[in-house]
């Protein structure tokens, strides 16, 4: 048995069953939408007899190569031998292996064209960052949205709490974003004037920034400081609030307040262990802070000192000396391909890879301490220094140094032990 199918769209071609007045057809099956639901009734009406099908040519089964690829390996299956009249008849197989190429070839022109966009510093696709809006394939500053971008940051670094931030957005700007997003916001390199493209390669200073470098590197520090304290402690209003462990029964210890029922309503503060198994009893707060602050006085100096530290304004320097050299090669390039010397793809490739480099460098100087350890060891080693702070502050300055704080039950009372953070 022979039949036949034919595609034509009106638009394009006048519909003729001519083309097939040569063969002897038993049936002609006839679309003239993309729908093609002739083809569909072809297919459900021959399930169980072998059957001859005549076709102009394969772009005829559908309007993708995936559609036609479908429709061959549906004949293939169902024993219907394809006869092509215009052009070469193909196999599903064949189709498949044609699909993943023109897949392939097309990829790889995708990626040419996003790497052509970073050696060239272009702004990646997709939407800007909040705080920015596009122009001409680079990111500018949103008036805007970038203030409240900024006071996001500025929350952050006076209280050292991502949580804390996060709701301030939404108190005074009405700007919801969860925490997650507070966390990527942080720690992503457009808001520090740089970009980050999907290889992993930073490129600095190619659009305007909103965080400095001093306040990036700041950030940094508390976000990898924080991880070391207990959930929920990073913005909590008492500085040795995460810090202090019972060396009894190895509970952190957390701090409770007592109001008095008396006229006056004086309240009382304390630190007891979360979950003891040995009924540790609670200790004034206040009597721990003033311990604790006796104990940072004698022990950081010396601390510091055996700790072996390397000289940090040398390292910095050595480091600052290697950033100002690559600079110093990127300002040679333009005057080479005023001369002729450098075409201008190898110099915006040479240009990328010394920006990259750059901002490897500037990596390395944010991670290090702001100051050098050696240098204030000696004026926090003034109990007056201590006093003189407010509580958010000595938070900030204990986190500075301290990873734990032991506290150590004696038949007589109790001591504190310091575990600093070198």
């Amino acid at each position: 048995m022979v039949i036949a199918y034919l595609y034509s769209d009106p638009l394009l071609e006048e519909s003729s069953e001519l083309v097939f007045s040569e063969y002897n057809v038993d049936r002609i099956y006839q679309d003239f939408t993309t729908q093609r639901t002739q083809l569909q009734q072809l297919i459900d009406d021959h399930q169980n007899e072998p059957v001859q099908l005549l076709i102009r040519q394969v772009e005829d089964l559908g309007e993708s190569i995936a559609e036609i690829q479908n429709r061959l390996a549906q004949l293939e299956t169902l024993n219907i031998e394809l006869i092509t009249l215009e052009s070469e008849t193909l196999s599903a197989t064949t189709l498949e292996q044609l699909q993943n190429l023109q897949y392939n070839q097309r990829s790889r022109k995708i990626r040419q064209g996003h790497a052509q966009n970073r050696v060239k510093t272009l702004a990646p696709p997709g939407k800007a960052p909040y705080g920015y809006r596009r122009s001409r394939n680079r990111y500018i500053l949103d008036r805007t949205t970038a203030p409240v971008v900024k006071e996001f940051f500025d929350r952050f670094l006076l209280y050292g709490s991502l949580r804390d931030a996060v709701r301030f957005l939404e108190k005074k700007y009405g700007k919801k974003i969860s925490v997650s997003t507070g966390q990527r916001w942080l720690t992503s390199p457009v808001y520090r004037g740089d970009l980050e493209y999907q290889t992993g390669e930073t490129i600095p200073d190619t659009h305007p920034a909103i965080l400095s470098r001093d306040e990036a590197a700041q950030i940094d520090r508390l976000l990898r400081r924080n991880r070391r304290l207990p959930a929920r402690t990073a913005s909590a209003p008492r500085s040795l609030a995460g810090l202090v462990t019972c060396g009894e029964c190895q509970s952190g210890m957390t701090v409770t307040r007592v109001t008095s029922r008396k006229k006056g309503q004086k309240e009382y503060l304390y630190l007891r262990p979360m979950q003891c198994p040995k009924q540790c009893k609670a200790i004034a707060y206040d009597d721990i802070l003033q311990s604790t602050i006796e104990r940072i006085c004698e022990d950081l100096p010396r601390a510091v000192s055996e700790a072996g530290i390397p000289d940090l304004d040398a390292i910095k320097q050595r480091i600052n000396s290697a950033i100002v050299q690559k600079q110093s090669i990127l300002e040679q390039i333009p005057p080479l391909i005023e001369t002729g010397i450098l075409d201008s793809e190898t110099a915006d490739l040479r240009s990328y890879k010394l920006r990259s480099e750059i901002a490897q460098l500037q990596a390395q100087l944010s991670q290090l301490p702001p100051v050098n350890l050696k240098a204030i060891a000696q004026t926090v080693s003034i109990p007056q220094f201590w006093l003189d702070l407010s509580e958010a502050e000595r938070r900030f300055y204990f986190r500075e140094f301290i990873r734990q704080i032991e506290l150590i039950r004696t038949e007589t009372g109790w001591q504190l032990k310091l575990n600093f953070i070198f």
